[in-house]
């Protein structure tokens, strides 16, 4: 151990003052700092007040035996490790001590050996603890959900149940329109559960033509086609102890969805080309903005496909639908790109352009505004945006009210104007909604499909 690296400081405790100490001295002599003591009522003082990377106890002693101190510590340093030793005889305790929290017993007589590896195994264990906690707490604060902003009941509702299912391993299906956020709340997703310190692996599935997807996704060996010169492992594999999250799944093959759906029920992936197929744990979360039981009743996805996927089902609304959250919104974008273009004179938006922006329907959601937002800054020439400023789209664009003003319509168009005014004043919620118009949610999503929206085949 290097001079200016810190010793670890170990409290050694044993109702025998000279075992106590000379497993101290022999501790010192391999790189620890180390305090000796007799009493367990003075250690449970020390270990109250002074900071101890651990703490070696024996199991019987009197007044306060070695579970009561495994207590002690652990109520003050839960994650601290503690090793304790005993007799023979007590080995009965020293497994119970183990089930309390103890990291190991040693049975006397021991060689100091033996401490010192074990010793050293509890101290990497606490360490890498430690570094995986730090990495979700880093995780969490770059992809959580203090990136999804908004502050409308609708995405409060989203908020609070990506913080439910987070810490389970079931698949989730995100959808909602293209440009809502959908990748976005797979990594809050991510990064609030027990694997945000393994990988997040991303595919756009509607990217890619279908041979490569499925060698991208289950990998290759070499010889498998033409061009596979190496082996591949693929995504799966990428993502072991991690996510994958397969963007626009509505689009994949039926082929692959046959392949997929393998993987899913049998936690195993077979290389293109292989003969053997090789175990992966990965969470998968998925996405997509069409209607996949409309696609299962087309013959384009597979039913039992979708039952898998769709164990928890999360629906992103469209910014249409929670205008509460576009100030918001403009606010974080616009201190977003201000600090990627800091010469910009942007500091705002006049109280009409803000007007414009808040009744813009916003066919490409939060990616569209992220864009307009960036735009405006770069190309502004004053310190407040003006709706001269803002694009053409938006200035010409305004949402259809629910009125009639003497014209005549279908219908159709009616029920379509009321399902949306409905649907935009109970905050986008579609369960909700459809309750209230007494439809179902299939009913409801036709209704509020226009021939300008996404998922219209």
């Amino acid at each position: 151990m290097a001079e200016h690296e810190q010793r670890p400081r170990v409290l050694i405790v044993d109702d025998h003052l000279s075992m106590a100490e000379t497993l101290a001295d022999g501790l010192a002599e391999h790189g620890y700092d180390t305090v000796a003591l007799a009493s367990s009522k003075e250690a449970a003082k020390r270990l109250e007040n002074e900071t101890f990377a651990a703490l070696v106890t024996d199991l019987r002693m009197p007044g306060m035996d070695g579970l009561e101190l495994l207590r002690v510590s652990r109520s003050h340093a839960p994650d601290r490790p503690v090793i304790v030793m005993t007799a023979y005889s007590a080995v009965e305790s020293a497994i119970e001590s183990i089930r309390q929290g103890a990291f190991h017993y040693l049975t006397k007589p021991f060689k100091l050996d033996e401490l010192v590896l074990f010793l050293n195994r509890a101290l990497e264990d606490s360490r890498l603890r430690h570094e995986a906690a730090a990495l979700r707490s880093t995780l969490r604060e770059r992809f959580g959900l203090a990136n999804v902003v908004g502050e409308s009941e609708a995405m409060r509702a989203v908020g609070e149940l990506v913080e439910r299912i987070a810490l389970a391993s079931s698949p989730v299906l995100l959808t909602g329109e293209t440009g809502t956020g959908k990748g976005l709340i797979a990594r809050a997703i991510h990064a609030h559960g027990p694997r945000a310190s393994g990988p997040f692996v991303s595919v756009n599935c509607a990217a890619l033509p279908e041979n490569l997807l499925e060698s991208e996704l289950f990998g290759h060996v070499k010889g498998a086609f033409t061009g596979a010169t190496t082996n591949r492992d693929g995504l799966f594999f990428d993502a072991d102890r991690g996510s994958l999250f397969l963007d626009e799944i509505g689009e994949i093959a039926p082929a692959l969805q046959a392949k997929l759906l393998h993987v899913l029920e049998s936690g195993t992936v077979r290389p293109v080309g292989a003969n053997k197929e090789r175990p992966v744990d990965v969470r998968i979360l998925t996405a997509t903005h069409r209607d996949l039981h409309e696609r299962v009743a087309s013959g384009a996805f597979r039913d039992d496909l979708l039952y898998r996927l769709d164990v928890v089902s999360i629906e992103i609304p469209p910014l249409r639908h929670r205008q509460a959250d576009i100030p918001v919104l403009l606010a974080h974008f616009l201190a977003r790109a201000r600090l990627k273009h800091p010469e910009s004179l942007v500091r705002g938006f006049s109280k009409a352009a803000l007007e414009r922006l808040l009744d813009h329907r916003w066919p490409g959601n939060v990616r569209e505004l992220e864009h307009l937002v960036e735009r405006v800054v770069l190309l502004a020439r004053g310190s407040e945006v003006g709706v001269d400023e803002l694009p053409r789209t938006v200035v010409r664009a305004s949402s259809a009210p629910l009125t009639f003003q003497g014209e005549i319509v279908p219908i159709r168009e009616m029920q379509r104007r009321y399902a949306a005014w409905v649907f935009e004043a109970l905050g986008g919620r579609r369960m909700v909604s459809a309750e209230k118009l007494g439809v179902d949610i299939k009913t409801l999503g036709r209704l509020l499909k226009t021939d300008s929206e996404p998922g219209d085949e």
